[in-house]
């Protein structure tokens, strides 16, 4: 039955992603690497050259951050959960988390991303917990996630 000024719903092919992100404790990520494929995106700005960084993170600085999300999203396909962390995860880590997620919702493909995560404490809380950090120049960095 039609009604007149009513539109019948499509459903979309793909879900589309809630616009909110979750937090994470350092001890909650260590977990979740171990049995999930996981995406660690810092987005400090410069003292990521100089403090160090978690091993196998992606660098994607906060002040360029709303340019390089199509590389991004390019960068960390294909993995189940993408984290944020600034150096304490107030500020720049939930904004370019939100952003991330705001971008994702309005792309067309999915890029198989289920969760989007801020660390809580951000680099300085991983760090003060004793969790190994990485000081390579490599990015992203190459070595061995913690």
């Amino acid at each position: 039955m039609n009604f007149p000024g009513f539109c019948c719903f499509v459903k979309s092919a793909r879900p589309r992603m809630a616009l909110r992100f979750s937090y994470v404790t350092p001890s909650q990520l260590i977990n979740l690497r171990r049995s999930a494929k996981v995406a660690i995106v810092d987005v400090r700005d410069e003292e990521r050259s100089y403090d160090a960084h978690i091993a196998g993170s992606h660098h994607y600085a906060s002040g360029s951050f709303s340019e390089r999300i199509p590389n991004l999203v390019g960068a960390v396909q294909g993995n189940d959960i993408v984290v944020f962390h600034c150096a304490l995860s107030q500020v720049r880590g939930p904004a370019c988390a939100q952003t991330f997620v705001d971008y994702l919702s309005k792309m067309n493909e999915d890029p198989g991303i289920k969760e989007v995560m801020v660390l809580e404490h951000g680099f300085n809380g991983w760090q003060a917990s004793g969790r190994l950090v990485c000081n390579c120049t490599d990015v992203p960095c190459k070595s061995e996630s913690a």
